[in-house]
């Protein structure tokens, strides 16, 4: 059938499709959360937790670094919410303020780790005489217990907040650099490429405007991983007494110093201990859902 002059009532909706206009991206991210209630409950949980890491010198009565040994070990009242620890601190204030060590470490940690890892990835990757030089160097590292290798860098480098990222990144950046490298051996093989090759792009220009921009979607999803590792491996390490000092207040330290009173004062290794699981689990089901969201592979998938 001939369509009408002026009439849009033939004309397709798959015709139209691409002169509606895009939803904001505002309202796009609100119904991807919508869409996955686990990457919205763990989106909230880490916000609460942001929240209470930037509040907490507000919403602490007490002052942690408080030393009063006549409130040693004292149970959760209307005074200590949490009640104290063996030293006789504030267990609330040591959980808000610890809050800001584990969430700064990782935080750090993601982003030193993705840059890292994308350098290397990324020109391992690309240029194939370097690939077996530099995965042979990362699957060395690899090979080493992640905890392991981040006890000695500690020995080695001593006990400090920034040598606790160095180490963490140190260990973590082999697995960022693996997941980008697998990335762009298949990028580099695409039309796009050998076009730009042919064009005479140089390799600088290819990289950084052709191969690197098509890397982000991995990598955002394993720097929410990161992000989750490195508060574990932080308070590991805090816990062995290998992390940062036993002076700063961090969940780690706290666990670790209340250990030996599990059984009579359990509440000193419970909030810290619920604490530390709840960012860890909430950042997993974060980066899960960004997982399904942004691998074509699972997108659609009920």
């Amino acid at each position: 059938m001939a369509m009408q002059s002026g009439s849009y009532a033939a004309v397709p909706d798959i015709a139209l499709a691409g002169l509606r206009p895009k939803q904001p991206l505002v309202k796009q991210v609100w119904g991807a959360l919508l869409s996955n209630p686990n990457m919205l409950v763990g989106l909230i949980i880490v916000l609460f937790f942001g929240l209470v890491a930037v509040a907490a010198p507000v919403i602490t009565i007490i002052n942690p670094y408080d030393l009063n040994m006549a409130d040693r070990l004292v149970g959760p009242s209307g005074e200590h919410w949490f009640g104290t620890d063996s030293l006789g601190r504030d267990l609330y204030g040591l959980v808000a303020y610890g809050a800001r060590i584990s969430l700064f470490v990782g935080a750090a940690v993601a982003i030193m780790s993705s840059i890292v890892g994308v350098f290397i990835g990324v020109t391992a990757g690309y240029f194939r005489w370097l690939d077996d030089i530099a995965m042979r160097f990362m699957d060395g590292l690899m090979a080493i217990p992640g905890i392991l290798f981040a006890i000695v860098l500690m020995a080695l480098l001593g006990g400090s907040l920034v040598n606790v990222i160095i180490a963490i990144t140190v260990v973590d950046s082999p697995r960022t650099a693996r997941l980008i490298r697998s990335a762009v051996l298949s990028i580099r093989e695409q039309m796009y490429i050998e076009a730009a090759r042919a064009f005479g792009a140089p390799s600088w220009r290819i990289l950084f405007y052709h191969v690197m921009p098509n890397t982000f979607a991995p990598l955002i999803v394993q720097a929410t991983f990161l992000f989750a590792t490195a508060i574990l491996v932080e308070a590991s390490l805090s816990f062995l007494g290998a992390g940062v000092p036993p002076t700063t207040p961090t969940w780690g330290n706290t666990i670790g110093e209340g250990r030996t009173h599990a059984l009579t004062a359990p509440w000193v290794v419970f909030f810290p201990g619920v604490a530390l699981f709840l960012v860890s689990m909430a950042v997993n089901l974060f980066g899960d859902g960004l997982r399904d969201k942004l691998d074509p592979k699972l997108r659609g998938r009920g």
